[in-house]
């Protein structure tokens, strides 16, 4: 969809902003431009939609050289979202939303139609929100007017400079989860702008790490933080590299292990002696439709009554996570919960636990499988277990 063909930039003061960069994005792919500042990483942004113009190369937005095309034509096809999101004061939520859409010809109705539309998609009620003015917003609201304002028009390419990065941290995190989301729905094909390596991890499907003027990596964010390809990148993804891979990981049935399984209404001391042979100290609860219902003890099933289920006994699971989760999650739930173990569900389905050794292995297979090129699913688990 955007291909880069040995660009670069060079001011008339000679100073190289850019340097033969050669790498393409493909459709529908969020790619995250991460380094420090004076990098390149905006240069190359902002060259898509030719507010800077090369000065070597050439890029190709869905085939077409860009260079043959009118910039402000260009610029109505491209979304644009920054930092300090450029509202426009003056005008209402729902007028700022619908700009380019009236720029590029549609009618008043339509456009605040689909301004309202894409208001609702990023969480705004139109009519709450619609006739307001950008300075009675928060920094996160005025941050989802400017990314609905840029998918306004339906544009295939969508940038966004650092778009996250004037909100305090919590809104940011759910202005980045709710991003994902809208980006699952509408597939654009987005470059994201960041200095932060945990952001460039989190949100893209694959990362390109900046030097000077210079893309050293560019690989899914599991490789860069698995396998970084330079002394520099190892460097820049920092020591703790492992942890951030956390984030990354996500959590599959392959990795769980089987823990005793007690029905609802099985009778208590059945239960305790079937634990007792595996020599198990607990086992999950399930309903009679496999859906968790919680845990119970052994030492607590040994000592029910003659005539007592396993319902009796049963005490809640707070510890759980869906599958495909990151293996982040489930390690915090571990160490929020307080739990040696947590539950892996699919939608309300008990799937298995994922215990700390599992996700150690799970991590070690990840690491392995980007290492040799491979899916993970192709790493046999003898593989780390030496390692």
């Amino acid at each position: 969809m955007i291909r880069f063909e040995q660009v670069g930039k060079v001011y008339p003061d000679g100073t190289s902003a850019v340097d033969g960069l050669t790498f393409e994005v493909g459709r529908g792919e969020l790619v995250t431009l991460v380094g420090p500042s004076g990098c390149g990483k905006t240069t190359t942004m902002m060259m898509v939609n030719r507010l800077i113009e090369p000065t070597s190369g050439r890029i190709l937005v869905d085939g077409e050289d860009i260079s043959t095309i009118d910039p402000v034509r260009l610029r109505r096809r491209i979304g644009y979202v920054i930092q300090q999101v450029g509202l426009f004061p003056h005008r209402t939520v729902l007028d700022n939303t619908a700009t380019v859409p009236a720029l590029v010809g549609w009618k008043r109705g339509r456009a605040r139609r689909r301004a309202e539309e894409l208001l609702d998609l990023v969480g705004l009620d139109p009519k709450t929100y619609g006739p307001r003015y950008p300075a009675q917003l928060s920094g996160g609201q005025r941050q989802r007017v400017g990314v609905a304002r840029a998918l306004a028009a339906d544009p295939p390419v969508l940038l966004m400079d650092e778009p996250f990065a004037a909100v305090d941290p919590v809104a940011r995190e759910r202005l980045q989860n709710e991003f994902l989301t809208l980006q699952s729905t509408v597939r654009k094909t987005v470059l994201l702008v960041t200095h932060d390596i945990e952001e460039a991890v989190r949100m893209g499907d694959r990362i390109a790490v900046y030097g000077k003027g210079r893309i050293e990596q560019y690989d899914r964010p599991g490789a860069v933080l698995g396998t970084p390809a330079t002394p520099y990148v190892a460097r820049f993804v920092g020591a703790d590299r492992g942890l951030k891979r956390l984030s990354v990981t996500a959590i599959e049935p392959e990795d769980l292990e089987e823990p005793p399984i007690a029905r609802l209404d099985e009778p208590a001391r059945a239960v305790a002696g079937r634990l007792g042979g595996l020599g198990a100290r607990w086992a999950v609860v399930l309903n009679a439709e496999g859906e968790l219902h919680g845990w119970v003890a052994a030492d607590a099933l040994r000592g029910a009554e003659e005539h007592g289920t396993v319902g009796d006994l049963a005490r809640r699971m707070d510890a759980w996570v869906p599958v495909g989760a990151p293996l982040k999650q489930a390690f915090s739930e571990m160490l929020q919960r307080d739990a040696g173990w947590v539950a892996v569900l699919d939608g309300a389905r008990f799937l298995g636990v994922l215990t700390p050794a599992k996700l150690h292995e799970a991590l070690r297979r990840s690491v392995d499988a980007d290492a040799r090129g491979v899916g993970r699913g192709e790493v046999p688990f003898d593989s780390v277990a030496d390692a």
